[in-house]
């Protein structure tokens, strides 16, 4: 399977006239996966968890929006053969895996879902970011690569650009968030690892673009997934939404 890192927006997405169409037009290219390992950049909990592995109900982790967001819902079947499959991946000296079977998909997982697979018919497993290091995530990443082999879909989902000051409604995009977005592409097409790894201080006015970095952290575990096919990179989705960069990338 392919790896991918995608832009999840928030629940307003759904009613975007083009992000939800080009998020259905991209899975129908995917093949379809016999699961999908979600790591959203709205679940940080160390030691590393693995979340709910029955239908459970989602998690509603955001406030102040209309009532009909928060009556979506997405029964996606469980996924606890891959559970076990993460488990003993990742399982080793100094580093444990616990479980929250009562931790549902959050809007960083669902959102997405939802558009690109609506018939809720793949199973999903969601797991934590233990932490925000690039390194340490790249190093996850490299662990989970074999379940490729097994059908899975390793989801990093975030959003390119993440300062919610930048939001806007008037088309117009701040100049940092521009120039964030364009680096990230020139060191992802030039595959330089080391740059992204190190993208608080090579990116231009990183801390601007990433006041704080959770939303770009789940590139790493994406990377370290993909790491053999790094030159196969393409950006499926780019441009802005409300001001922020939506780049989302495909790999293999």
């Amino acid at each position: 399977m392919p790896v991918v890192y995608l832009s999840h927006g928030a629940p307003p997405l759904a009613d975007d006239p083009i992000w939800p169409g080009q998020l259905a037009a991209w899975s129908a290219e995917l093949p379809k996966p016999e699961a999908v390992l979600m790591i959203s950049a709205h679940w940080e909990d160390a030691p590393l968890a693995i979340g709910a592995t029955a239908t459970i109900p989602l998690v509603y982790d955001f406030w102040g929006f209309p009532q009909h967001y928060y009556d979506v819902t997405y029964p996606a079947p469980g996924a606890p053969e891959l559970a076990d499959d993460v488990r003993k991946l990742l399982r080793g000296p100094g580093t444990s895996v616990h479980d929250v079977p009562d931790r549902g998909l959050d809007h960083g997982a669902y959102v997405p879902m939802v558009e690109m697979y609506p018939e809720a018919d793949v199973p999903v497993l969601q797991m934590s970011m233990p932490t925000l290091d690039p390194a340490s995530l790249l190093e996850i990443g490299r662990k989970l690569a074999p379940l490729r082999e097994q059908g899975v879909l390793i989801v990093g989902s975030g959003f390119f650009t993440h300062n919610l000051r930048a939001l806007n409604d008037d088309g117009t995009v701040h100049p940092v968030m521009a120039e964030f977005d364009e680096w990230g592409q020139r060191a992802l097409d030039a595959a330089d690892i080391d740059a992204l790894l190190d993208f608080e201080h090579k990116a231009p006015a990183a801390q601007l673009a990433h006041p704080r970095t959770e939303h770009f952290a789940p590139l790493f575990v994406s990377l370290g997934a993909a790491e053999a096919d790094l030159a196969t990179q393409r950006s499926v989705i780019d441009g802005f939404w409300l001001g922020l960069a939506k780049r989302s990338l495909q790999f293999g």
